[in-house]
């Protein structure tokens, strides 16, 4: 037998999933509903993603080594200064690198179907196989045809609405909302922005999270993001990034706006039977940082890697247990990083005060070498007992002086 695999969703998740099956002559579908998909996103890749993903110069936009944390009463502090001359946050559009990890699966075997897939089958035992019924659009209708597919396995990864996750039942999630516009700036104002990422906290511009304005090639993201409750408000809190901004955005030009849902913690069940999400679908945003490619990215090939170890390349169909190792891998290797970001947006996005203690702790060198060895490299990095001692003075420090160690 051949095991047959269908991937719904090519974003980062999706389609690093269906290129390492199709590497390992698996039969892959990567079932995608729009090829030309903007996603709303601040488009940050850590270092380590480009080597890790093998991504061409072309891909990165810019080259960030400058980041200003700006507080609620508008102190600004540069949080880049111990960056080496070599060593870059990747700002990216997601429409380029999608397209490019797209094509790179499909180049590697993977058959790329620009279809929606509308329901998804469940088996009523362990060997028969799933079908999935979609419109398949390559007649280039909205409608599309109505075509069926039947595969062994299927890896959702279609994102913070996923109807693969609804189908086997994985359980709701908080989410939070992105919004964002494009803006092209007049020449002067963009060379300002030419290696320089600004993130604004504030109940003004977010209540949850933070605000950002990141360079693209030829204009800046500038967005917000919230929490359920308060996402009536999502343009008045895109309003406030834009007033707090206003002098560095005046001329500029919105040529495009996008919003869309953000998962905010895991699904209770990632796998169910022998269906696995990744990325959105399954929750793998951070907290606080709000970071979801890397980890999209990432989860979708840990994913595909446990599926050909225990499929022994394609030989035979992978248990549900066998597809939990991925979750197990998963939590093991990345379980501190979201429980350590978790706990830093609980403490520090409380209020303006907390906030304010929050920048004032980014001004710190040890604070910032650590946070950027960590964003970069992904791995919790150590630091030597003595400097681990003075971020924890300085962290207290600064939450007792901000109010934020009350109940």
């Amino acid at each position: 037998m051949a095991l047959r695999v269908a991937v719904v969703g090519g974003g980062p998740a999706g389609s690093s999933a269906a290129e390492v099956l199709a590497k390992a002559g698996i039969e892959t579908y990567l079932i995608e509903r729009k090829l030309d998909n903007v996603k709303p996103c601040g488009g940050a890749i850590p270092l380590c993603m480009v080597s890790e993903f093998d991504l061409p110069s072309n891909i990165i936009d810019r080259r960030v080594r400058k980041m200003k944390m700006i507080s609620p009463s508008n102190i600004e502090v540069n949080i880049g200064q111990t960056l080496k001359p070599d060593e870059y946050i990747g700002m990216c559009r997601r429409e380029v690198l999608d397209g490019f990890l797209r094509s790179r699966a499909e180049s590697c075997g993977a058959k790329l179907i620009n279809g929606t897939v509308h329901k998804l089958e469940i088996p009523t035992n362990h060997q028969e196989a799933y079908t999935l019924h979609y419109a398949d659009h390559s007649n280039g209708t909205l409608e599309g045809v109505a075509k069926t597919l039947k595969v062994d396995l299927v890896i959702g990864a279609d994102g913070a609405n996923s109807r693969v996750a609804k189908a086997i039942d994985a359980g709701d999630y908080n989410y939070a909302i992105a919004f964002q516009e494009r803006i092209r700036l007049p020449e002067d104002k963009m060379a300002y922005y030419d290696d320089l990422a600004e993130m604004y906290v504030g109940d003004d511009v977010s209540p949850d999270f933070y605000a950002w304005v990141f360079p693209k090639y030829d204009h800046v993201a500038v967005g917000t993001g919230t929490m359920k409750p308060n996402q009536a408000r999502i343009k008045e809190l895109q309003a406030g990034i834009r007033a707090r901004a206003v002098e560095k955005l005046r001329g500029g030009k919105i040529i495009r706006v996008e919003a869309h849902p953000i998962p905010e913690h895991p699904r209770p069940r990632r796998v169910v039977g022998r269906v696995a999400l990744v990325g959105d679908a399954a929750g793998t945003v951070t907290k606080s940082s709000g970071e979801g490619i890397y980890f999209a990215a990432k989860s979708g090939r840990m994913c595909a890697e446990t599926i050909v170890e225990f499929s022994n390349k394609g030989e035979r169909i992978p248990t549900e247990q066998d597809l939990k190792v991925y979750i197990k891998r998963w939590d093991r290797k990345y379980g501190a990083t979201y429980l350590v970001l978790d706990w830093l947006q609980r403490v520090f996005y409380r209020s303006d005060a907390t906030r304010e203690a929050f920048v004032e702790m980014c001004s710190d060198i040890d604070v910032q070498k650590l946070t950027f060895d960590s964003y970069l490299y992904k791995t919790v990095v150590p630091a030597n007992p003595f400097t681990q001692l003075k971020i924890t003075a300085k962290t207290l420090g600064s939450l007792l002086r901000g109010n934020a160690l009350a109940p």
